[in-house]
């Protein structure tokens, strides 16, 4: 959550500052604030609450010019949004913008208070500034100071400092909270996300955990959580992205719901031999030994990640014959799991810096699994350097907060990988062919989909009004059920929740009336006959019922029945297929709504804290 941004520079750093921090709106809207060192050494900050544009306006009125500076867009944790607990945060000649959550902070409070420390806001982070403050001595550098306060810090941050005494120098720490350094010429650069300043610089320093760097125009001095100075190697980002650009689309999530056809054509490409095998070439000889071995798989992921594992278990388990268990990484994290024999750990994150979920591979180091394997949109990211193997999704830069073609091509992946583990285990290979002739038609098959945007937007009139949803569905769209009623959830806010249709005896069925919407995904498939009985449960008690389908499943629009009929899909990847006209269809309904789709409220794209 929350954005950083730093620079220093031999130029005017003050729009560049304001730059990245509207790139990193989808990180945190609640309030935003910057502070500079102007020629005279004086320490000018400004803040505001809501979204940037608002605090650019203010900046632009004063006519700024700085060399040096540090901003900051927030997502509230300690404190509500507020002007005085947007940050930076001062403490006389010290400015601070930090991620992360400082646990100890009351107590540290406590203890600056007894020293006469006056605190202005509700913040754990103005703890920070004050600290460091407390503990100058006469011939004290600022980095020998954050070295004395990190070990009084517990928590997961990521910090920046500016002293207005030495405005040649930035000082920024990681612990938990991803931090990169961005590297140009006679210039450098600070952000919580390379997205802030690929506007300035391609080149990229990943800090890594423990990490403390000293920024200067001209240098780069990193030392890690032994003390000892050490070179962390650049890696230039081959990332081209309008931020301004929406296209034809109005907000950023029908532009990335529309993107994703070629979002997976993207994610399959270079994934083939010219016999149509599944390759990765992000796996050497040693990856392959160890996942020809492979006998289990635990999946850790959140929120949508999570939902594309419990469709990826259905798919190890009935095509590759691996048994697989999926789980919640902040569940994970605070239970004592026990590994199966011979298990892979794979997580699932868009960023790759999920909190939990990094917390979940560092504590799976010592459980001996055979190996750990991120699958990723972020190249550079924590997940893809902590772990063993990784798989990138390419599914491009996304905005919107409510994740769409992250989430195709995530699952796009995670058939490939069953389709690969099919073959280098020796199983079926009639199922891998299947597997990817399926993916080849599927961007086609999405395509289609949007022939009946017209339709979907039509419908979604009918929830104007409507405060609960249940959405229905059966095996491999079980999950796609969860995706689609946590789409309605984020950016309209109506109450959704999902079932296997299965269960509607077991406690749903009580909630159906003729005021209630049931939102059923009904492919062609073996499971169709008993999803027809549960609908007729549903429709002789007066439920609203919505079938998405394909023209072979016999469905006719009937009263308090609606049927969205789309074109037939292999089953394979039926589950990539359905969840698009789910996401249209909450978009549609917030778009009714007058919701903020792009930046839903208390949400934020990446969860970096507990």
């Amino acid at each position: 959550m929350c954005g950083i941004v730093g620079a220093i520079a031999q130029r005017n750093i003050v729009k560049i500052l304001i730059e990245g921090l509207r790139r990193l709106e989808y990180r945190g809207y609640d309030s935003s604030g910057l502070a500079v060192i102007n020629d005279k050494k004086n320490l000018i900050r400004f803040r505001e609450i809501g979204q940037v544009h608002i605090l650019a306006k203010e900046v632009e009125k004063h006519n700024i010019v700085s060399n040096v500076g540090i901003a900051h867009t927030r997502w509230a944790t300690h404190g509500k949004p507020s002007k005085k607990n947007a940050h930076p945060h001062i403490s006389e000649y010290i400015a601070v913008v930090h991620n992360g959550i400082i646990e100890n902070y009351q107590e540290l409070r406590e203890q600056l208070k007894k020293q006469q420390y006056i605190f202005n806001s509700e913040t754990d982070t103005e703890v920070i500034a004050h600290l460091i403050h407390s503990e100058f001595k006469e011939g004290y550098t600022l980095i020998e100071v954050v070295k004395l306060i990190i070990p009084k810090l517990k928590g997961a941050y990521g910090i920046v400092i500016m002293d207005r005494r030495t405005p040649d120098l930035l000082v920024a720490v990681r612990y938990g909270s991803p931090l990169i350094i961005g590297l140009g010429i006679g210039e450098n650069f600070l952000a919580s996300d390379q997205l802030a300043l690929l506007h300035v610089t391609h080149h990229f320093i990943y800090l890594n955990e423990g990490d403390i760097a000293e920024i200067t125009c001209k240098k780069v001095n990193i030392v890690d959580k032994q003390g000892i100075n050490v070179e962390r190697k650049p890696i230039k980002v081959d990332i081209q992205y309008n931020f301004d650009n929406k296209g034809i689309y109005n907000h950023y999530m029908q532009k990335e719901i529309h993107e994703q056809p070629l979002a997976i054509k993207n994610t399959l490409h270079g994934r083939f031999d010219q016999n149509n095998n599944v390759i990765f070439t992000e796996l050497d000889k040693k990856a392959q030994n160890i996942l020809s071995k492979v006998e289990h798989i635990q999946i850790i992921a959140c929120g949508t990640s999570y939902n594309a594992g419990m469709v990826a278990r259905y798919w190890f388990e009935s095509l590759a014959i691996i048994s697989c268990d999926v789980e919640i990484a902040s569940e994970y994290r605070y239970r004592k799991p026990i590994r199966r024999k011979n298990s892979l750990l794979l997580t699932i994150c868009q960023s790759g810096e999920t909190a939990d979920t990094l917390a979940a591979l560092r504590l799976s180091k010592n459980l001996n699994y055979l190996a750990s394997l991120a699958i990723c949109n972020v190249l550079g990211s924590s997940l893809i350097r902590e772990s063993d193997f990784s798989l990138m999704t390419k599914a491009g830069i996304e905005i919107s907060v409510a994740s769409t073609k992250a989430f195709t091509t995530q699952l796009t992946v995670l058939l490939l990988l069953v389709a690969y583990l099919i073959r280098l285990q020796n199983k079926n290979i009639l199922f891998e062919r299947n597997i990817v002739k399926a993916l080849y038609n599927l961007p086609f098959h999405i395509e289609n989909i949007f022939l009946q945007e017209k339709n979907i937007k039509s419908l979604a009139k009918d929830f104007s009004s409507i405060n609960n949803v249940l959405f229905i569905g059966r095996g491999d769209q079980f999950p796609i059920a969860v995706e689609g009623a946590l789409k309605l959830k984020e950016i309209s806010y109506i109450h959704a929740e999902a079932y296997p249709a299965g269960e509607l005896k077991h406690g749903p069925l009580a909630l159906v009336d003729t005021n209630m919407p049931v939102i059923i995904i009904a492919p062609n498939n073996k499971l169709l006959e008993k999803l027809k009985s549960n609908i007729e449960e549903i429709h002789t008690r007066g439920g609203l019922i919505y079938i998405f389908t394909d023209k072979n499943a016999g469905f006719i629009n009937s009263k308090n029945m609606k049927i969205i009929v789309l074109p037939n899909i292999e089953e394979f990847t039926a589950p990539i297929f359905y969840i698009v006209p789910l996401q249209l269809l909450s978009y549609y309904i917030a778009l009714i709504k007058g919701t903020n789709i792009d930046q839903p409220r208390n949400l934020a794209k990446s969860v970096t804290v507990e």
